[in-house]
């Protein structure tokens, strides 16, 4: 019998489709080139997460190539995918669900303006309102860290503990942004490219000023807990 037989098959399902399906706003908002980037989300109150398969073309995408892990990264048994190598990033994502119980969905992309500033090592600082309502401060930088083993997420895990925002530029190499789903993740990675974006023009024109510590708590706090609907 499948691990995935133990978990409600809609369930499973359900997040196939989303992430499947969320590939196309990486590629809609300038996000990834060619097959680099990639979305995963957790199974909801089980310890699976669905990814994206390795060097697979966005237009080839649909929920029966999604491939169904374990919080170890490993590929499910006899699960629909089971046959395709995940993503090369599976083990990062897998360690940030493991130390993350918070976390839903992980992206990561090597959208342009924000690679540049993780190419110098260097935060994106938070001189918009934009930032501070969506990250709650700068945009921090990761340590390097080699692909295909566990020591991205680490990386991850030990910048984005104890800090407002869910998007790191993971040094050298790009951006993993993080949320409640899959989807909440996609939109950190947009406003991180966003936001990077917006800065490196500013700088082109001048030195923009930082928002105060005091302000940025009151935008960050107006933001996540009165704009939208409730």
């Amino acid at each position: 019998m499948s691990a995935e037989s133990s978990v409600s098959p809609d369930a499973v399902a359900r997040v196939r489709a989303d992430v499947a399906r969320l590939h196309a706003d990486l590629v809609r908002y300038g996000l990834v080139v060619w097959t680099a980037g990639n979305i995963s989300g957790r199974v909801p109150g089980t310890d699976l997460f669905v990814i994206k398969p390795s060097g697979v073309d966005y237009d080839d995408l649909k929920p029966g190539n999604m491939i169904l892990c374990d919080l170890d990264g490993k590929v499910v048994p006899g699960s629909e995918g089971a046959e395709l190598s995940p993503s090369s990033d599976t083990a990062a994502h897998a360690y940030v669900y493991r130390h993350m119980p918070e976390v839903g969905g992980v992206v990561h992309t090597h959208s342009a303006y924000a690679t540049a500033w993780a190419a110098r090592g260097e935060p994106v600082p938070c001189v918009l309102t934009a930032i501070a309502d969506e990250f709650g401060g700068e945009i921090p930088v990761g340590p390097f860290a080699l692909i295909g083993g566990d020591d991205i997420g680490r990386g991850i895990v030990e910048t984005l503990t104890g800090h407002r925002s869910r998007a790191v530029l993971m040094r050298s190499h790009g951006v993993f942004a993080i949320g409640r789903g899959p989807r909440d993740a996609v939109k950190s990675a947009v406003m991180c490219e966003d936001a990077a974006r917006t800065v490196h023009l500013a700088r082109a024109l001048g030195t923009p000023g930082e928002i105060s510590p005091e302000n940025v708590d009151r935008l960050h706090w107006r933001y996540t807990h009165e704009y939208g609907q409730r």
